[in-house]
């Protein structure tokens, strides 16, 4: 990404710490990290989760099946009319909070959800609406499912642990900030 496009994520980023969450974007070292640790070959529904500008739904796409449908939600105006200008017949943008995910499930004839990936800044969000985002994850998804969440830290560690039971972490260095992939699979 050239320096002018990092400038205005980190401009959008300051401006909007509440909603964005981080000032920096997800690295390609990171997005390729968080892929590789899923089984995205085999999935038929994929969800994403705080899509930003679209650098790791770009990869998704890259990565998934043909007839494999991604909806990438985002809430941030800007980075929804970059998402919407990827072209892609198997995205769908949902310019929404993740915590209406079963009803664009129903609206597009998901069943369950095989992979989730999050970088949903929860640092900034609050503790309810987090476990809230997780919870519905989890009742979305199949059994088996994937979930993968992007955190600089591990302090939220514990709400994937109680709600899934189980949590994985992989850290990747290359990205600034260092960055955490947490796994948990749906049991």
């Amino acid at each position: 990404m050239n320096h002018m496009n990092r400038f205005k994520f980190f401009k959008e980023g300051i401006r909007n710490i509440k909603t964005v969450g981080t000032v920096t974007r997800s690295s390609r070292f990171l997005c390729d990290k968080i892929i590789h640790h899923s089984e995205i070959e085999k999935a038929r529904f994929i969800v994403e989760l705080g899509a930003g500008d679209g650098v790791l739904t770009k990869k998704i796409l890259e990565k998934m099946p043909a007839n494999c449908t991604l909806i990438a939600f985002e809430i941030n105006d800007k980075f929804i009319e970059l998402l919407e200008q990827i072209e892609d017949d198997r995205l769908i943008v949902a310019g929404d909070t993740a915590e209406n995910l079963p009803f664009y499930m129903e609206k597009h004839g998901m069943e369950q959800i095989d992979i989730i990936y999050s970088a949903i800044p929860f640092s900034v969000i609050p503790d309810a609406t987090a476990r809230e985002i997780v919870q519905t994850s989890k009742s979305s998804m199949r059994r088996d499912g994937e979930y993968l969440q992007i955190h600089y830290s591990l302090i939220e560690k514990k709400m994937y642990s109680d709600i899934f039971g189980n949590v994985k972490v992989y850290f990747q260095p290359f990205n600034i900030p260092p960055a955490f992939i947490l796994k948990s699979i749906k049991n």
